[in-house]
């Protein structure tokens, strides 16, 4: 026999989903207490007037949470360390906000005393997936409610619609309708035009984005940062010591003026689909271009070649949503490892969307001008390549030498 629901815990955000699921939750739950938590990962003005909103519109109460120091320093941070960018350009904003949310929300949902806890992702997307294996890694006998899985609605015109109905105030119409999702790493754009990834995205609308400009727009003359990372951390901008939070907002601000960090891809979900969405990341992408800077001149080849396949390998963990299991904890220890010499400072030219090189130094390098100079060196004798040559060949010239008498043979 399914228990009877009188408290529900809903990750609230104040968009057009979670607006609306606290009426339709006391519609269907026979008035069940609706307790809102939102947490705090970036999203700025986005929380302005949310507590009177989420009141308004039926919760007993809001919980607006600052995550923004352990979502740095706990999620971003390690993500960076370990070079995750799923395939190859997915700098995985949304992904690695969600666990942080959810067990958050576990944790209040606990002091609640809930029966259950909501979401507002939607059957098709990969946030489902991210909220819930949280949830079930921290309370594995909450109940979860879906809306999005249950409910009439069938399209976000419907619920444009059912929030007209219900009196409850939107940000958004039917022409700005985009799925967003924003916080101090990045913004999202999914939906509307770009459904259609034949159409470009329309980067010079007013409007559409919001960390920075395009491209085109950018200053015609370059802008230069400079990055001091100890252990694989930044820890300055500039020569300037900045807590992490301050130093990614910094960056975005830097970044977003320099048309800096504009991605626009197809990716593949979890659940199946491919999707089609715009990333604005300006400070992520110069982080991550900076810090991998440092580690060609930091790790030694072996150890950047593996890493980097364990870099596919944490990227796919966090964009399944898997953040809380032991293979992922595994992996950012095997990272720390890595990182115990990736120290040093990386020099940056920012121009009109691009990032180029412009010097990076390092008291753990392993680059030797001594060995690596085209000039005259007393350090390396180009004859010992000769016997290395034959030995690491040798495979290749015995296979040959076979072969050759295999075919004289038939």
């Amino acid at each position: 026999m399914k228990k009877e629901i009188k408290k529900v815990v809903l990750a609230y955000s104040g968009g057009l989903d979670t607006s609306i699921i606290i009426p339709w939750l006391k519609e269907h739950y026979n008035n069940c207490e609706v307790v809102a938590v939102s947490g705090d990962v970036g999203q700025g003005t986005e929380l302005d007037g949310l507590e009177e909103k989420a009141i308004n519109t039926g919760a007993s109460k809001l919980y607006i949470e600052d995550l923004k120091k352990v979502f740095v320093e706990d999620y971003i941070y390690p993500t960076i360390k370990a070079g995750a960018i799923y395939e190859g350009e997915y700098l995985l904003g949304t992904a690695f906000a969600r666990p942080i949310i959810a067990k958050r929300i576990v944790e209040i949902a606990k002091a609640e005393g809930a029966d259950a806890i909501c979401h507002g992702c939607t059957g098709k997307g990969n946030d489902q997936v991210r909220f819930e294996l949280a949830i079930k890694a921290f309370a594995p006998e909450m109940e979860i409610i879906a809306p999005w899985r249950t409910w009439e609605f069938k399209s976000r015109e419907d619920e444009i619609e059912y929030a007209e109905k219900m009196g409850i105030p939107l940000k958004i119409n039917r022409e700005t309708n985009y799925s967003k999702d924003k916080n101090l790493w990045h913004l999202s754009h999914e939906g509307l035009d770009l459904e259609d990834p034949a159409n470009e995205p329309q980067y010079d609308k007013p409007g559409f984005l919001e960390l920075g400009v395009s491209p085109e727009q950018a200053p015609d003359k370059a802008e230069y940062v400079t990055i001091s990372f100890e252990k694989g951390e930044a820890v300055a901008l500039n020569g300037e010591k900045m807590e992490p939070v301050d130093l990614v907002c910094k960056l975005n601000e830097i970044g977003g003026r320099n048309g800096i960090g504009l991605i626009d891809m197809v990716e593949n979900r979890l659940v199946g689909m491919k999707s089609r969405g715009v990333y604005e990341t300006p400070g992520g992408t110069i982080l991550f271009r900076a810090h991998q800077v440092l580690e060609t001149l930091c790790l030694d080849r072996d150890t950047q070649h593996y890493k980097a396949l364990v870099s596919q390998q944490f990227a796919d963990l966090v964009y399944f949503g898997k953040w809380f299991t032991p293979l992922r904890e595994a992996l950012s220890a095997f990272v720390d490892k890595t990182q115990e010499t990736v120290t040093g400072d990386v020099k940056l030219k920012l121009y009109k969307g691009n990032i180029i090189n412009a010097g990076t130094t390092s008291p753990y390098s392993l680059y030797s001008e001594a060995f690596a100079t085209f000039d005259e060196d007393e350090v390396y004798d180009q004859n010992d390549s000769a016997g290395f040559i034959n030995l690491f060949g040798l495979p290749i010239k015995v296979k040959a030498i076979l072969d050759q008498e295999r075919g004289a043979n038939k």
